[in-house]
């Protein structure tokens, strides 16, 4: 059984100048998703394809008392970036067991939860992502259980072709993908990175 890409995170410092860069690059809005209590964020999302989608993630300016850490290293970011991605599981837990076994670390299995726009509540599972030097090379894993997939209901008009793994140490990564079940290209490079390419309005587009 594979893990399929469920999505990709799009950190930005600013939701509003992520979303419009993200059009711009891509001639697709994306849709205020809603925002994350307790964690100082809020997000928007496009559609890449059946079960696939683009989240942006930026602070949420109506959480005036958050003063902690956001996720993906938001509070360090300078400009919009591609950070990490998404696999789907079913089973989360039993997965993260099997995922242990094999020498792969995912940590606890957290419930999650925001209201849309239109105040309807969304629950998920997922594994805590792990960015390091500003991206996540190995994915987090989500279920969402008994939620509809956001891909069905966000803007359309993009299409993810393919992700692109970087990395200085390859195998180390082909590892990683091997032991989690993922189906994801891998390069040699010098410096940890991802790169999306996605067909769109605008043309093939490399987003990174």
């Amino acid at each position: 059984m594979s893990s399929p890409l469920d999505h990709l995170v799009y950190a930005t410092p600013d939701l509003e100048a992520g979303m419009a860069h993200i059009e711009n690059l891509l001639g697709v809005a994306a849709r205020p998703g809603g925002n994350h209590p307790g964690m100082g964020t809020r997000n928007a999302l496009l559609t890449l394809g059946t079960m696939c989608y683009l989240e942006i993630i930026g602070p949420d300016p109506q959480q005036t008392d958050f003063k902690g850490e956001r996720p993906f290293g938001i509070n360090a970011l300078e400009a919009p970036r591609l950070v990490t991605w998404a696999a789907r599981r079913l089973e989360l837990g039993q997965f993260v067991e099997t995922a242990r076994s094999r020498g792969e670390e995912l940590g606890e299995v957290l419930p999650m939860s925001r209201k849309t726009p239109k105040g309807e509540l969304l629950t998920w599972k997922l594994t805590l992502p792990a960015i390091n030097n500003g991206v996540g090379i190995r994915p987090f894993f989500i279920d969402w259980g008994v939620t509809p997939h956001p891909a069905g209901h966000s803007p359309t008009g993009a299409h993810l072709k393919s992700l692109q793994l970087e990395h200085p140490q390859p195998e180390e990564v082909l590892h990683m993908t091997k032991a989690l079940e993922l189906e994801v290209s891998v390069i040699e490079a010098p410096c940890p990175g991802m790169a999306a390419f996605i067909e769109c309005p605008a043309g093939k587009i490399e987003l990174r």
